[in-house]
């Protein structure tokens, strides 16, 4: 029986452990690689007849009239997606005009095409976009629930289709057996769709109580799903007409959608992969070659993804980078999600979040695309009679000059399209410099108006947008720098790869007798490639060696230790205002220096230790100021050791909070050594008095020979070990001449222990120990009578209440509902030699009777709790010497 139960057990745990596995994100974002695999493994024979030079060739011949007849399409078709947004306009009676509701939804539809098929970026953005609206919470949660799931209803009514034989793709799928399974699947979703629609429990939710949702809604969302993969699809049909001449319509279009049922299972970012490999396995069946039915998925790509993307960059930019909203976006009350594992990749808006940085964001992807746009030029040949025009106007000479300088400008914008996020001012001018700089070289190297005129229009954006660009500089860290190097040498990889097959390709399928001096340069592309990539970098160094970063400094340079002096004796302080007399805290004055946050900086992070100090009324005035003088620098504000009274004040602000601990505050006026309570207590006093232990106080300052005598104490305490910094008092005789002392001597006068005494600067209010420490061979109870002591000391000086220190708790933030993240952090401060070992700490300090007050770890919702546990580690951890 026992066997039994324990192989239970075993699988439950076994069961805890699968699912636990695939919590973790990184093992969910296999499922799109092993299902992008699969089809690659399926389709392998038809990738290997791909010759991306004939590609190029055949991009480069199709005529002007057909690439506007392309793009007109496409267009067409993205701007038809707006139905969902004029249905929940009128389902929810949003208060919308008609034309701001096309533009929220080209926004919200064009992001979400290049990041989820699914539905939940587009979700993201329209809680962000009718926000700004003053949509009301109640009204938007609904609508944006609504929305979700329709969105692919369309697309399971048309494989129905497919099942049915209206829409046959027998061939592909007997060729592929699990696109049948995929199909069913899909098909499923519509009938589920249907019921959930109608369930009361929708009703009672989503239709707020309005009843059931009635037939003619629920047609109406699947037609608008069914317009948009209808319309979609015909695009696709239209494009491969266009490209590969006659082709029978409906065969087409049923590729497409077993295609879109791929990318949709495949939760890549777009159905990438997934959607093109089936695609192109169908297209081939009908007889199309490799090369020709690829060019058919680029354009496509090209027409109905990118360039409805990159307008709806700059409607994003434009939403959102307008003069004036530099104060606003600077206010330090927004607060910011976490993403999830695509949206790290891509570096976008969280989903379903209320993100202001949506303007800049945009703006760094322009500049991105930008750099990426001159470099896939550079890598690919010139049309010939474009070429032909410019010779005769230019010498050779300056085509291969420009030709150089708008690679190199197109690393460079890559580099910058950081700074351009991170809204830094210097990146913002070198930028536009270099977009206009590469405007000229686009059309001096081959002629190519439209990129110069999309490089001018990304320009002219960015000074629209030239208030958002305030930063002086950011921190640059080893791991960003190291991953931008790694993104530019992949980048130049790239382009020497595309540039020598593409020429080599290209020069293959000229007509006879054409054989341009320019188009046989592709031996040199590797060394543009690299010069390129070694320059860039050579350039950013230098701009990051000439960078104000050292203006940042200013802000931690502020150690005024009599102007302190003179705050603290207003009455200002608290509890670990004694500490700032460490020496390793800097301060910065707000609020007219009326308000004082003494810090230290960790990285990227200002961390103050404990509460601002000064009136309370001025103090979420103060924190912003604080916050947004450190935003200049691209640094966050984080409070170590936060009091609970403060709490509402970081809310405000946009604050998260986890739980480090307890403080022990023992009351004074209901202490009193003698009652009953304490009598453990008292007896200990009476046996160190009747055998002769000597309790003292000594008043700074401290003779020499006294301070020789707790250096050798504190050193055979430390027993080798480091000092403890930060929130931590170290062993410092300048820090210990600032206070008295509290001494525990032996029968023969030998110093056995020490605590150094810091008032709280609080008209008295608080007293606390601070640095404790005595000798191995101190006898039980010693530290005990020392402490008894000290209270009866404080409580005849009229001080309030005794602060016997901080205590973790090892509870915090570990129940059921912990973020994974808040566990971790809670495990690296119970480990990561945050202390010199507090367990038991706690139960010691129980015997005095004190009431224990919370203590939190106050942070941004920008940052990332983790890091932030090891910055904090790092900062306790790091040699006081280091700190002064």
């Amino acid at each position: 029986m026992h066997t039994v139960i324990k192989k239970k057990l075993e699988r439950f745990r076994f069961v805890r452990l699968l699912i636990s596995i695939y919590r973790m994100k990184a093992v969910r974002a296999l499922v799109p690689l092993l299902i992008i695999g699969l089809v690659y493994l399926e389709g392998q024979h038809e990738l290997k007849q791909i010759h991306l030079g004939k590609i190029i060739h055949d991009l480069k011949s199709v005529p002007v009239s057909s690439i506007l007849l392309m793009l007109g399409i496409s267009l067409l078709s993205v701007a038809v997606m707006s139905t969902y947004d004029y249905l929940i306009r009128r389902h929810f009676r949003l208060q919308l005009g008609w034309f701001r509701t096309f533009r929220y939804a080209w926004i919200a539809n064009t992001f979400n095409n290049m990041i989820g098929f699914a539905g939940l970026a587009g979700a993201g953005l329209r809680t962000l976009l009718y926000k700004r609206s003053n949509v009301p919470t109640s009204v938007l949660a609904p609508a944006i629930v609504f929305l979700s799931p329709l969105m692919i209803t369309g697309l399971s009514l048309l494989g129905w289709g497919t099942i049915s034989g209206l829409l046959p793709a027998d061939r592909l799928m007997q060729a592929h057996h699990w696109l049948v399974f995929a199909v069913w699947g899909m098909a499923l979703y519509l009938p589920l769709f249907v019921l959930l629609q109608r369930s009361s429990l929708f009703a009672k939710w989503i239709n707020r109580g309005e009843g059931r949702t009635a037939w003619l809604t629920v047609g109406a969302s699947v037609g608008a799903s069914l317009l948009e993969w209808v319309f979609a699809g015909l695009t696709f049909w239209f494009i491969a007409g266009e490209l590969l001449g006659s082709v029978p319509p409906v065969t087409i279009f049923s590729i497409y959608v077993v295609a879109a049922i791929a990318g949709i299972l495949s939760m890549a970012p777009g159905g990438i992969g997934a959607f093109d490999l089936i695609a192109l396995l169908g297209l081939t069946q009908l007889g199309f070659k490799s090369d020709h039915a690829l060019a058919v998925l680029v354009i496509y790509r090209l027409f109905y993804y990118i360039i409805p993307w990159l307008i709806g960059l700059v409607l994003a930019a434009l939403e959102f980078g307008l003069p004036g909203k530099k104060g606003a976006e600077r206010s330090g009350d927004k607060v910011e999600a976490p993403l999830t594992l695509w949206q790290k990749i891509w570096g976008s808006p969280g989903q379903y979040t209320f993100l202001g940085d949506l303007g800049v964001w945009a703006l760094g992807k322009l500049v991105l695309a930008s750099g990426l746009l001159l470099l896939l030029s550079a890598a690919t040949p010139e049309l010939v009679y474009r070429l032909k025009v410019t010779e005769e106007l230019l010498s050779l000479p300056v085509m291969r000059i420009s030709h150089h300088l708008s690679v190199l400008i197109g690393f460079m914008l890559i580099l910058l399209s950081r700074g351009i996020s991170l809204r830094v001012h210097r990146a913002y001018i070198w930028t536009s410099l270099l977009l206009c700089g590469g405007a000229v070289f686009a059309v001096t190297k081959g002629f190519d108006y439209e990129e110069a005129l999309f490089l001018l229009l990304v320009a002219l954006i960015l000074w629209i947008s030239r208030t958002r660009f305030y930063r002086i500089s950011v921190p640059l860290s080893s791991k960003s720098i190291l991953g931008w190097l790694l993104l530019t040498s992949a980048v130049a990889l790239g382009y020497y790869w595309l540039g020598s097959y593409t020429h080599h390709g290209f020069l293959k399928h000229l007509p006879p007798g054409i054989r341009p001096e320019w188009l046989r340069q592709h031996s040199n592309v590797a060394v543009t490639a690299i010069g390129g990539l070694i320059f860039s970098w050579l350039l950013l160094i230098l701009l990051a060696a000439l960078r104000p970063q050292r203006k940042a400094d200013t802000l931690a340079a502020d150690k005024d230790m009599l102007r302190l002096e003179r705050f603290l004796a207003e009455g200002w302080g608290n509890a670990l205002s004694h500490k700032l007399f460490l020496g390793d805290k800097s301060f910065f004055w707000a609020q007219e220096g009326r308000v004082l946050f003494a810090f230290a900086r960790v990285r990227d992070k200002l961390v103050v230790l404990g509460d601002p100090l000064g009136p309370m009324s001025l103090l979420r005035n103060g924190i912003s100021e604080f916050r947004q003088a450190a935003d200049l620098y691209g640094l966050s504000v984080v409070f170590y050791l936060a009091t609970p009274a403060y709490l509402p004040a970081y809310q405000s602000q946009g604050y998260r909070f986890l739980k480090l601990g307890e403080e022990a505050l023992v009351p004074l006026a209901d202490f009193d050594a003698g009652g009953l309570r304490n009598a453990s207590l008292r007896s200990v006093r009476s046996r160190f008095e009747r055998e002769g232990y000597v309790f003292e106080i000594t008043e700074a300052l401290h003779s020499a020979e006294l301070l020789r005598e707790l250096r050798l104490l504190s050193e055979e305490w430390l027993a080798g070990r480091m000092e403890k910094g930060y929130a931590l008092g170290w062993f410092s005789e300048r820090y210990l001449q600032q206070s008295p002392l509290a001494l525990l001597r032996g029968p023969g006068g030998i110093l056995l222990a020490f605590a150094s005494i810091a008032p709280g600067y609080d008209r008295k209010k608080t007293v606390s120990v601070d640095l404790v420490r005595h000798r191995k061979d101190t006898p039980d109870g010693a530290m005990d009578y020392l402490f008894l002591c000290l209270m009866e000391w404080a409580k005849l000086r009229g001080y309030g209440s005794f602060n016997l220190g901080y205590a973790p708790l090892f509870s915090a933030s570990c129940h059921s509902g912990a973020l994974q993240e808040e566990k971790l952090a809670r495990l690296v401060f119970e480990r990561g030699g945050h202390g010199y070992g507090f367990t038991g700490l706690r139960m010691y300090k129980e015997k005095f009777g004190p009431a224990w007050e919370p203590r939190y770890l106050s942070y941004p919702a920008s940052v990332t709790i983790p890091l932030l546990t090891l910055d904090l580690v790092r900062l306790v951890s790091r040699h006081p010497e280091e700190q002064e």
